[in-house]
């Protein structure tokens, strides 16, 4: 099956993070409407969305900082996974970093997430021997948590 894979658009918000808790990428620390309005700010072009039949069923943030490009939020809703659609929306997030002269894709996976690992896998991702260090420098809790 095909999937019409277009730029994110104002209106897209409540689908996407709709989108986002339904495949369980929403954790309290990262508030999905400043993840939103963050990558907005940062490069709206790499926002893509999946649309069947009107509806967002899948997305993706595409960044690339000179020296590697990076994949957030890739999200297919479950009810239409395995069909391909993430194979697809991961071919325009490559075809759009290949375009701007990258040479090299990073994403960064939940070790409880061992089903998008597995998929990774599939499509040629390899485990990088490197730990991820993280330093939050904006709280995205409610005030007072």
């Amino acid at each position: 099956m095909s999937l019409h894979i277009r730029r994110y658009q104002a209106g897209d918000a409540e689908a996407v993070v709709a989108l986002w808790r339904r495949c369980n990428l929403v954790v309290p620390h990262n508030d999905p409407g400043k993840d939103i309005a963050r990558k907005l700010q940062a490069d709206p072009a790499g926002f893509l969305v999946g649309e069947q039949d009107g509806a967002v069923i899948a997305s993706c943030m595409v960044g690339y900082e000179g020296h590697r490009g990076w994949i957030n939020y890739l999200a297919v809703d479950p009810s239409c996974q395995r069909q391909g659609f993430a194979r697809q929306m991961m071919a325009a997030a490559e075809g759009r970093l290949r375009a701007l002269g990258c040479p090299k894709i990073q994403l960064l996976v939940r070790v409880s997430n061992a089903s998008a690992a597995e998929f990774y896998r599939k499509i040629g991702f390899l485990a990088d021997e490197v730990l991820s260090f993280g330093k939050r420098l904006e709280s995205d809790l409610p005030v007072g948590e």
